[in-house]
């Protein structure tokens, strides 16, 4: 079927296809174009298609049956992104390096462990492994004449290129896999990298930031001058922030990812995860996200039935915690800060206690190993409220939580006292020496210091002679 235009169209129109209930329904438009090499009219098609997790994209396609000559090219769908998207994938296998990605013409691909940037040019839809090939092929099309012109520039290029061709060949001859990060930043928020398992991947992330003056003009758009001057706390909630650290195990380099949670009818907190990819170490940490509150919080909750287990808790590190049905004492920084359910807690607690071996085996004390035992089955009990128990939560900093199902009403199971902090309890925290107030009275310039001193040794050997 053709048009008026000369467009010939295998299939019904996009928008037909769109609203079409057929499974193997799949819209192509072809139209003839003029071929860049030789002249002649070549064929171009086009398919909108949806990416998982991400949008619809346009994929265009080339071919010049003349003189074989062909390209390919990727095109959003849709309209630029409020913000711009950074993402940073862990590349660790094969299965890694057949990652699908898009790349829009605006996107940035980087390679921190080579030193290596890739700017932005046209759109691709293609793997992980196909930009590295791109970019080995690209970067050696020129090797001979550098070589000649430019012998320096060579040899930096060129040891690039064989760190790169081991990637490319990896699994041949016995080539080990080498570990490295690929990152798409991406101004206009049209780039996407494939995910393993969905949006858990351990390996992926995301994160979207803020577009300067200067990506907004490159992308034609106007930048509000207000927005550099406004507060960024209201968009800070949305991203995951990411710093470099290293693996308290085996010593590796990797990344801890962080966010702000707000928790409704309480306060902001601070999520902190670390997951090392070459030793399966992980950990997580919960810190407040607000000031130092004035006073301390203790939270008592009656647990009667196993819905209660099933409330949100958030433990601070200076939180201490028991439960006086089962004589179970926490002392403030055990298990450090968590933010699970009361069920979840409970495990966690059993798990830390049974790993321990001090109450096991051959050097156990008499009948120490058969209290450990009552203990933990009475834990088991209070794990499955086939008793009724109640959890007393105590932090001076005020920084835990337990869920008010009732909220924002009282929770007749649940009762919040608020109570001065004692002296010692300041002290632990390091309160009492802490000045947030005309602490500049307290600061004496050098100037005059150096003046005092000097003043006092004079007295001194005035004194001795």
């Amino acid at each position: 079927m053709s048009t008026s235009d000369g467009l010939e169209t295998g299939f019904a129109p996009i928008a037909a296809a769109v609203e079409s209930t057929e499974t193997d329904f799949t819209p192509i438009d072809q139209i003839e174009s003029l071929c860049m090499e030789c002249h002649e009219q070549g064929m171009t098609r086009m398919l909108l298609t949806y990416i998982p997790y991400f949008k619809e994209v346009i994929v265009v396609s080339f071919r010049c049956e003349h003189c074989g000559h062909h390209n390919n090219d990727i095109q959003s769908a849709g309209e630029i992104q409020p913000r711009g998207s950074l993402y940073t994938v862990k590349i660790t296998d094969r299965l890694d390096l057949n990652r699908q990605l898009v790349k829009s013409d605006q996107c940035i691909i980087s390679i921190p462990e080579y030193a290596l940037q890739i700017p932005a040019s046209r759109g691709q839809f293609t793997t992980v492994e196909g930009i590295i090939q791109d970019t080995v092929r690209d970067l050696s099309s020129d090797q001979p004449l550098r070589k000649t012109q430019h012998p320096e520039v060579h040899d930096k290029i060129q040891e690039l290129v064989e760190k790169l061709k081991v990637i490319v060949e990896y699994g041949k001859d016995g080539v080990e896999m080498p570990l490295f990060t690929i990152k798409l930043d991406d101004p206009s928020g049209n780039s996407f990298i494939e995910t393993h398992g969905g949006l858990g991947d351990p390996k992926w992330s995301k994160r979207e930031y803020s577009r300067t003056k200067e990506q907004d003009e490159q992308l034609g758009l106007a930048h509000e001058e207000e927005e550099d001057d406004k507060d960024d706390k209201s968009a800070y909630p949305e991203e995951v922030l990411s710093f470099p650290s290293t693996c308290s195990l085996c010593g590796s380099d990797l990344e801890t990812l962080m966010k702000t949670v707000s928790i409704p009818h309480f306060k902001d907190i601070i999520l902190m995860a670390t997951n090392c990819h070459d030793c399966g170490y992980r950990d997580t940490e919960v810190k407040s996200g607000g000031a130092t509150s004035e006073k301390g919080r203790r939270i008592t909750l009656k647990v009667e039935d196993s819905d209660d287990l099933s409330r949100d808790i958030l433990k601070s590190d200076t939180a201490g915690m028991q439960i006086p049905e089962i004589d179970l004492e926490l002392n403030p920084g055990t298990l450090g800060g968590r933010f699970t359910t009361l069920e979840g807690l409970l495990n966690q607690i059993y798990e830390e206690l049974d790993a321990t071996g001090f109450a096991k085996g051959d050097a156990a004390q008499a009948g120490q190993a058969d209290g450990m035992a009552v203990f933990l089955k009475n834990l088991k009990l209070v794990m499955s409220a086939e008793i009724p128990f109640t959890v007393i939560l105590d932090d001076p900093m005020a920084n835990s939580y337990i869920q008010n199902l009732y909220a924002p009403d009282d929770d007749p199971n649940m009762e919040t006292v608020i109570y001065e902090r004692s002296h010692l309890q300041n002290e632990e925290l390091g309160l009492n020496d802490m000045k947030t107030e005309d602490y500049e009275k307290d600061h004496v310039p050098v100037a005059e210091r150096e003046a005092a001193e000097a003043a006092a040794n004079a007295l001194e050997v005035v004194a001795e002679e």
